[in-house]
């Protein structure tokens, strides 16, 4: 059973009189266990739906769908599948107290893999998580694997009953889905030889295995630094050159690079990031793989569509990771909109120096650091810093920040989305302060996508349907 959390007015939905409250118990006899089944068994464009109204009547409807038209039922957050493992480098356990609820959240749950790119470990599955995954044909999918090697992975992830890695991607690659995968690089665990075996056996499933990132572990003052600790630069230097020639291998037999380290994983070994064509589509660049490459582009392709800037001055408020890089990119945004930019890098003092990501940069960081910046014009933040309620991951609202700048404060993911010329001229939304994308840190409050994704629910149920 399911719940609607809101009906949009004019919809099929308000036409049959459903309500926030009513319960939606099965499609065609089939019970309904999560948006999934939803989505998947509402796809038709004809179906019966069973359902309890919040007065405890009990009603069948027999719903037509013209094609394209959607139900407009927002359903309640389903109860996110909680992780099993006690990885020794866990982000909650590097999160002070104090932060947003949902940032406490252990998540570990194939269906945010499957609609956010969230990485999933795989180790909680149980028969029916496995045959919905067929049947519904969840791919890609986005795996923590760590490590390929069984006693390794049990050891990264503290969790003597993980089961083999491998031989769970073979047997859904038999089934026709697919994965992005990545590997967190733990010094002294799974770097090394064991890295590169546990890239030869992602290698070897072929094109099941979509890509792999290999990723340096990061942590927090509040993480366990006697069990785990960061790669050095010769560390670093070590794993892109495995990178780098499982890569090449990719590049001469599949016509793609297949293998990336994060930008990260190339700033701490001291080393060139590749070009922007290394990346291909940009799969795992909410990773934080290719991001710079992905700005330079995003920039370049929209050179015709940014607005003018010229005699503004404008601040860019970024974290310590994306300020090493960041030069890269301000000189043609600044040939192509004609403004000038002044880098402002902030060191993360809740978390520690060690957090270098603009993401969970805390509000108050952004306040004190604008507070007297009258002499900007404008001043851009990083938009993945804060969630879909407008707050910053220490709870402060996106409004107090506005509220104490003087200039104009926009959230932005690539500075096209808003710097791109008004509606009028470009026929793409201008944003008032930010944009939404989707965010590899989901929460309760971001569970919930839209039309992009419905369009694969559609593609992906009629593929089943035609297989």
């Amino acid at each position: 059973m399911i719940k609607i959390a809101a009906v949009s007015p004019d919809s099929i939905g308000a036409e049959l009189g459903l309500q926030p409250g009513t319960e939606l118990l099965t499609v065609d006899g089939r019970e309904l266990l999560d948006f999934l089944d939803w989505e998947f068994l509402t796809a038709e464009d004809r179906f019966e739906v069973e359902a309890r109204l919040p007065g405890g009547e009990h009603v069948v409807f027999d719903i037509e769908r013209p094609e394209g038209h959607p139900m407009g039922i927002e359903l309640e957050p389903p109860r996110i599948r909680r992780c099993g493992n006690r990885c020794d480098f866990c982000f909650v356990d590097g999160l002070p107290e104090g932060l947003r609820d949902t940032l406490y959240i252990r998540d570990d749950d194939y269906r945010l893999s499957f609609r956010h790119g969230n990485f999933a470990t795989l180790t909680n599955l149980k028969e029916s998580d496995v045959k919905r995954i067929l049947e519904y044909r969840l791919s890609p999918l986005y795996v923590s694997v760590h490590a390929t090697d069984p006693v390794v992975r049990r050891r990264l992830l503290r969790n003597p009953l993980a089961p083999d890695i491998i031989e769970q991607l073979e047997m859904f690659g038999r089934g026709g889905i697919q994965f992005h995968t990545q590997i967190v690089l733990q010094p002294g665990l799974n770097d090394g030889k064991v890295l590169a075996r546990s890239l030869a056996d992602l290698f070897r499933l072929g094109d099941g295995v979509l890509s792999v990132s290999v990723v340096p572990v990061g942590l927090t003052e509040f993480s366990k630094h006697h069990l785990v600790r960061e790669p050095t630069r010769d560390e670093c230097r070590a794993a892109v050159e495995l990178v780098e020639s499982f890569a090449g291998r990719a590049l001469s037999e599949r016509e793609h690079r297949w293998a990336h380290g994060s930008d990260e994983l190339y700033v701490v070994a001291e080393l060139p990031l590749p070009p922007a064509e290394a990346y291909g589509s940009f799969d795992q660049v909410e990773n934080g793989v290719g991001s710079i490459r992905f700005l330079e582009k995003r920039i370049n392709d929209s050179a015709g569509d940014l607005i003018s800037l010229r005699n503004k001055k404008l601040g860019l408020v970024t974290g310590t990771a994306m300020g090493r890089l960041m030069p890269m990119i301000l000189p043609s945004l600044e040939k192509h909109t004609g403004g000038s930019f002044e880098l402002i890098v902030l060191e993360n003092e809740l978390f520690g120096p060690r957090v270098t990501t603009a993401g969970l940069l805390p509000g108050a960081a952004f306040q004190e650091a604008l507070r007297c910046r009258d002499d900007l014009d404008m001043v851009l933040l990083p938009a993945e810093a804060v969630n879909d309620d407008d707050r910053f991951i220490d709870d402060m609202p996106l409004a107090a920040v506005i509220d104490a700048v003087a200039p104009e404060v926009l959230c932005s993911y690539d500075f096209a989305d808003v710097l791109g010329m008004p509606v009028a001229t470009s026929g793409i939304d201008h944003p008032s302060h930010k944009i939404h994308a989707p965010n590899e840190n989901i929460s309760l409050d971001d569970f919930f996508m839209g039309a992009k994704h419905a369009a694969l629910v559609m593609q992906r149920f009629a593929e089943r349907g035609a297989g």
